[in-house]
C-alpha cells in the first residue's frame, strides 16, 4: 500500500478519513477500554459521561469497551453487554450524544472465552465464586493459567450458537445507533484463542494450520458482515503476535488480514499478546506500530496503530510515515478526555471547542498554557 503523504505531514492526523459511507472528522480514535461499571450488561451514567466527554474532547471515533454478545461472554460481571433489545435502547442516548458533538460512535463486540468469569481488576482479578461464575467456552479445554477455570471445548452446536449471538448483537448495534463495528479477536479472548496455536489444539475443521484456526473467526466475520449494513465499516482487532515461542506470528496475522479483507473487513486494529501468561512482551514505547505497518503494507488493508501512543507529534508521524491509517489512543484518553483537541493545538492547529467552553479556551505556546485575551463585551468570570 502506498504511504499517504502531505506537504504538512503532521496535519494528516487531523484530516478526515472515509470508510465506506462514514467520514471520520479526524484520525484519532478512542480505543475500546473496559470500565467494568455496568450492571447486568446495562450502560449507565458512567458510560454516558465517559464516552461522551471524549466526543466533546474532539476524537473522531469513540469506541465502547469490549461489549459482550452474551452473559457468558463477559470478562467480569461489570462488562457492557448487548444480548437484548433493552441493552440497545439503553445505549441509544450515548450514541446520540457522541454523534451530536461531531464524533462517530463505534462498538466493539466480544466474547471473553476462557478469560471470563473473573472479578473486576480492582477486586483482584480473581475467579468469581462458584455460585456467581458461569461456564467458559474455548476451542480446546485448556485453562488460561494455573488456578483458572478450565473451559469447555466448543461443540459444533456451541459454535453455531455463538455465531448467532454475534449476529443478534450486530442487529442491536444498528438499533443502538452505532456507525462502526469492531470484532475483538485479540487479548486471549475467544476469537483470538481460536487463531493461536497455543490455545487451539483442535483436530477438526477449526484447528491445524493458520487457515483452519481462522475458520471459526472468519465465519463470524462473514455472518456479521452480511448483517451489518453494507454502507457501514467493519473493523477487526487482532493480537498480531503472541510473544511466545510456538504462538501466533506476524506472518500468520498478515495471512489472516488478507483473508479478512476479502471477507469485507475495512481495517485491522493491531494490538498484540495476552493469550498466555508469562509472555515476553516489551513495554513503554509504541512497540506495536511495526505490526500495523507490516499488515498495512503486505496485506494491503488499512490498519490502526495502538499501544502507549501518548504524544501528538508521535501519533502524527505514525500516519505521515505510512505505518497506519488511524491512531487508537487509550491511556492518553483516560488521562485527558480532551486529548484530541490538545493534540490539534500541539500540532499548530486551532481546535474548535464547544461553545459552552469558549470563554476558557487556551492556546498552547512553547509548553505553557496561556489564556486567550477577552474580546469586547466578553465577561470575565471567576475561576
Amino acid at each position: 500500500m502506498t504511504s499517504e503523504r502531505c506537504a504538512d505531514a503532521e496535519a494528516l492526523l487531523l484530516r478526515p478519513r472515509i470508510f465506506r459511507e462514514i467520514e471520520l472528522p479526524n484520525r484519532i480514535v478512542v480505543a475500546p477500554m473496559c470500565q467494568y461499571s455496568a450492571e447486568n450488561g446495562m450502560p449507565n451514567n458512567w458510560h454516558l459521561v465517559h464516552l461522551g466527554s471524549r466526543a466533546v474532547g474532539g476524537a473522531g471515533l469513540v469506541f465502547t469497551e469490549a461489549t459482550a454478545v452474551s452473559p457468558e461472554g463477559r470478562i467480569t460481571p461489570g462488562d457492557l453487554g448487548l444480548w437484548s433489545d433493552e441493552h440497545a435502547h439503553a445505549m441509544k442516548p450515548i450514541t446520540d450524544f457522541i454523534s451530536s458533538h461531531g464524533s462517530v460512535p463505534g462498538i466493539q463486540l466480544a466474547h471473553a472465552g476462557r478469560r471470563g468469569a473473573r472479578k473486576k481488576p480492582w477486586d483482584g482479578n480473581l475467579g468469581l465464586p462458584k455460585e456467581e461464575a458461569w461456564s467458559l467456552a474455548a476451542p480446546t479445554a485448556i485453562a488460561f493459567d494455573e488456578g483458572w477455570s478450565t473451559p469447555e471445548e466448543l461443540s459444533s452446536d456451541g459454535l453455531e450458537r455463538i455465531i448467532e449471538q454475534f449476529v443478534l448483537a450486530t442487529k442491536r448495534a444498528v438499533l443502538a445507533g452505532f456507525k462502526v463495528l469492531e470484532l475483538h479477536m485479540a487479548h486471549g479472548y475467544l476469537l483470538h484463542s481460536f487463531l493461536s496455536p497455543l490455545s487451539n489444539h483442535r483436530r477438526d475443521a477449526f484447528g491445524g494450520d493458520v487457515r483452519k484456526r481462522a475458520e471459526f473467526p472468519l465465519r463470524i466475520v462473514a455472518a456479521v458482515r452480511s448483517t451489518w449494513p453494507q454502507d457501514l465499516p467493519l473493523f477487526v482487532r487482532l493480537s498480531a503476535v503472541d510473544w511466545m515461542a510456538g504462538g501466533l506470528t506476524i506472518e500468520d496475522s498478515i495471512e489472516i488480514s488478507k483473508i479478512m479483507k476479502s471477507f469485507g473487513v475495512d481495517l485491522v486494529d493491531c494490538s498484540s499478546g495476552f493469550n498466555v501468561p508469562r509472555e515476553k512482551m516489551p513495554a513503554g514505547h509504541p512497540f506495536q506500530v511495526p505490526f500495523a505497518a507490516r499488515i498495512r503494507r503486505e496485506a494491503e488493508i488499512p490498519t490502526g496503530a495502538v499501544g502507549f501512543i501518548l504524544d501528538a507529534k508521535e501519533a502524527a508521524s505514525i500516519l505521515a510515515d505510512g505505518h497506519a491509517d488511524l491512531v487508537f489512543v487509550a491511556r492518553g484518553m483516560l488521562h485527558n478526555p480532551y486529548w484530541a483537541r490538545h493534540a490539534a493545538a500541539a500540532l499548530g492547529a486551532n481546535p474548535r471547542w464547544p461553545t459552552q467552553y469558549a470563554r476558557s479556551v487556551r492556546h498552547f505556546h512553547d509548553g505553557a498554557w496561556q489564556p486567550t485575551a477577552l474580546g469586547p463585551g466578553q465577561i470575565r468570570t471567576s475561576a
